[in-house]
């Protein structure tokens, strides 16, 4: 029995190893390769080197002027800030919304509550390409211009279930006998709320924000069937240079977003797990 567990500890140790090795290590290439010089092919490495980055922000050096596979700095950062006004102002708008569904479903009762908070885990579950199809089909048939209006609607239809779920899993960790005493010291709904329940389940609400905020900077599924010509999103901008091959520029890019995904998702996990 004894060396019957010592084998099973080893055998899930090792396929713990083998899983995280598979996951992480393209990722992990990705960023050793970013530092490559070789202009032609990614996986023969020559020197290490900044050049790829320095293209990404601008700056060219005479390595890389001959062998420059951007076709404009000006497009990539129309993409990324196409992307940041998108990201912020959905973010806005289904971390409000996503709040007020889970206070009121977690604070009311109401015929059809379980279906409706089943209906709120939809968007999550269903297939992102089959959520871009119908958001395509829906824009074209009322006749909305594709523009970055259309995708800031489509990313709020799923982000919104994001937020409701953060913040409802923080609403359930509440004590609501603080906001029956506010209640009872005489405070009205608004006092309580901005007062008692507000800052107890602000970390949910902010964790929630950021997760909503990364996800929607990330999207390229929906965003490509939804987004018009002239509203180009850095994903989609990846994938347009993607389609022509993988350029060294590429692996700067998708470093430098990895980067900023891991900051803002560990600033929203952390305020997740905050207790009060």
């Amino acid at each position: 029995m004894k060396y019957f567990k010592l084998l099973k500890s080893s055998t899930l140790s090792v396929y713990g190893y083998f899983f995280f090795a598979f996951v992480y290590a393209p990722i992990f290439l990705i960023v050793i390769f970013s530092f490559n010089s070789n202009p032609v092919n990614m996986m023969i490495w020559e020197e290490f080197t900044f050049d790829w980055y320095k293209t990404i922000f601008g700056f060219t050096s005479a390595a890389t002027e001959s062998a420059l596979y951007l076709d404009s700095t000006d497009r990539l950062y129309a993409a990324v800030q196409n992307s940041l006004t998108i990201a912020l102002t959905t973010t806005f708008v289904a971390t409000i919304f996503g709040t007020a569904i889970a206070l009121a479903v977690a604070r009311f009762q109401f015929r059809l509550k379980g279906f409706y908070r089943a209906l709120m885990f939809l968007p999550m579950i269903m297939p992102d390409i089959i959520l871009g199809i119908a958001l395509l089909i829906f824009f074209v048939s009322v006749g909305i211009h594709l523009s970055v209006v259309t995708i800031i609607i489509g990313h709020c239809t799923f982000l919104i279930s994001y937020v409701f779920i953060v913040v409802s899993a923080r609403i359930a960790d509440m004590d609501e006998t603080l906001e029956e005493a506010s209640a009872d010291l005489g405070a009205n709904g608004w006092v309580t709320f901005k007062r008692v329940t507000l800052p107890m389940i602000s970390p949910g609400v902010i964790g929630g924000a950021l997760l909503a905020f990364i996800i929607s900077m990330d999207d390229l599924v929906i965003t490509y069937f939804i987004a018009g010509v002239d509203s180009q999103t850095l994903p989609v901008f990846i994938y347009g240079m993607l389609r022509r091959g993988i350029k060294p520029e590429i692996n700067a890019i998708a470093t430098v977003m990895l980067l900023f995904s891991i900051i803002i998702a560990s600033v929203g996990l952390n305020m997740r797990s905050r207790k009060s």
